[in-house]
């Protein structure tokens, strides 16, 4: 049974990450309707300013209680977060709360903190608050899918994707419920179940990255052409040693360094969105967003390690 303090500290470390991850699939949603769906294009919005409000609420809490090694990681902000951010805001005209991420970076890590019941119930009270809201952005997301493959809208965000930030959601979900209910993780089983999913998510982000580059840009296509289908065999690979047919210290130690290499690929390619050198149809927050989640499931590998 995790400890009180174990479960204020990861709840609050998993809303950094996840919270932020959900506000950015709601502003990418919202850019991709078209002018007769402006019904979703609010819904998604009010969703992107309701995880802002989620995230405020996490970063109020979490100075000198979440561990240094999160903070340290990059999945909370990296050194472009910022001006990705102030450059997706002017394309888009949307304001995106830049003060936030300047409230993250000057976050203190501690791994020594006293216990307080004030704190764990705050802390349950954003877990159910957590809960109730990316169940129904999961909802917004389904229905959209469902509309899209039957050719009921049109959005310019690729099926593929809508239906891969549904399941980071559901990830996230499954998580915090898992939290909220004390549940003791198997620590084997969780190494094997994520790394099968972030080894899928990291080979469609380069298939996105691929198709959302512009035609000219053939190097920049064919690495990430590469690194999709890398990312394709670690997921089977991932798959396999689930069912225990390869050792899964064999994967982690191969998806670690394909993790690390993608991770260079897509902070070059961020910094390259923001200094307009890269011709794209990519907006400069989905590179960010895309190499925070890398550095995520970094830290994550690097414990699997351990």
């Amino acid at each position: 049974m995790p400890t009180s303090m174990d479960f204020v500290r990861q709840s609050l470390e998993l809303h950094l990450f996840f919270a932020r991850i959900m506000k950015e699939h709601s502003f990418f949603l919202e850019l991709g309707f078209t002018p007769r769906d402006s019904n979703y294009t609010q819904r998604a919005d009010e969703f992107r300013m309701e995880f802002d409000r989620l995230l405020g609420e996490v970063v109020s809490l979490s100075n000198g209680i979440v561990s240094q090694s999160v903070l340290k990681s990059g999945e909370v902000i990296t050194p472009y977060t910022l001006k990705a951010e102030m450059a997706s805001s002017y394309y888009t005209g949307l304001r995106i709360p830049t003060e936030l991420t300047q409230e993250e970076a000057r976050l203190m890590g501690s791994d020594s903190v006293s216990f307080n019941p004030r704190i764990e119930e705050r802390v349950f009270m954003i877990n159910q608050w957590a809960i109730d809201l990316v169940t129904e952005l999961i909802q917004f997301k389904a229905n959209i899918l469902t509309n899209v493959l039957s050719c009921q809208m049109f959005t310019v965000n690729y099926p593929l994707l809508i239906d891969h930030i549904m399941r980071e959601a559901d990830l996230y979900l499954r998580m915090i419920k898992r939290l909220q209910n004390r549940e003791v993780t198997n620590m084997e089983m969780e190494a094997a179940q994520q790394e099968m999913f972030w080894n899928r998510i990291m080979a469609e982000h380069s298939k996105f990255i691929r198709g959302l580059l512009d035609p000219t840009e053939e190097e920049l296509f064919n690495t990430a052409n590469d690194f999709g289908r890398e990312f394709d065999e670690l997921t089977l690979a991932s798959k396999a040693a689930m069912d225990r047919t390869i050792p899964l210290a064999q994967v982690t130690d191969a998806s670690l360094q394909a993790t690390e290499a993608i991770r260079d690929f897509k902070a070059q390619g961020t910094q390259g969105l923001i200094e307009c050198k890269i011709k794209s149809i990519i907006i400069p927050l989905l590179g960010d967003h895309t190499l925070r989640e890398a550095n995520h499931y970094l830290r994550l590998l690097k414990n699997f390690e351990k």
